[in-house]
């Protein structure tokens, strides 16, 4: 690891320096794992729901959707919280900080639609949430399955496409770790 300190310049042509090794604050970091185990968690039991016996699958549909809905209401607060805060400045050349920006971007983004859309399939194929059996989840819409195999399509479409930035994320993680040797994933611990 570094302890070189890098420079930027300011609008008024002053440098100022970097702090390679700032965190993210606790809320960030506790909404990014708590979201990471909540999906390492969720995205499995979505796709055993295919190959679970016919006995057991409303229990894995419900402990997937009811994940699924904690995720969502996470995201929404980590959205929150990234507005919030002040973003720490990442090193590095433009492309690799594009990169990085799109792949998060990205991130959230069907973060957001995956969880809304496997909501309103399963309500619009006529099974409204029940969250953990507990609490009934109201939907804006009813069955409706003319538009269900279009959610549930969108849903399933999301759940791969999250894999492959689940793939680069982890990629970029183990790029900066093992080659580059920076503290960027401490960043994040």
């Amino acid at each position: 690891m570094t302890d070189s300190i890098s420079y930027k310049e300011t609008s008024q042509g002053d440098r100022e320096p970097v702090h390679p090794f700032a965190r993210y604050g606790s809320v960030t970091r506790l909404l990014h794992w708590s979201v990471a185990v909540l999906v390492l968690i969720t995205w499995p039991l979505g796709l055993m729901i295919g190959f679970a016996k016919k006995d057991v699958v409303t229990a894995f549909y419900l402990l997937h959707e009811s994940f699924g809905f904690i995720v969502l209401w996470l995201m929404l607060i980590r959205v929150g919280n990234k507005l919030l805060t002040k973003p720490i400045e990442n090193e590095g050349p433009a492309i690799e900080r594009y990169a990085a920006a799109s792949v998060h971007g990205l991130f959230y983004l069907f973060l957001i639609i995956m969880p809304v859309s496997g909501f309103l399939a399963t309500n619009a194929h006529g099974f409204p949430l029940k969250w953990f059996g507990l609490v009934q989840i109201w939907s804006p819409i009813g069955k409706s399955p003319d538009i269900a195999w279009t959610l549930s399509a969108i849903h399933e479409w999301s759940a791969y496409i999250l894999l492959v930035l689940f793939v680069l994320h982890i990629g970029a993680v183990v790029f900066h770790h093992t080659i580059r040797k920076d503290r960027t994933l401490f960043r994040m611990l």
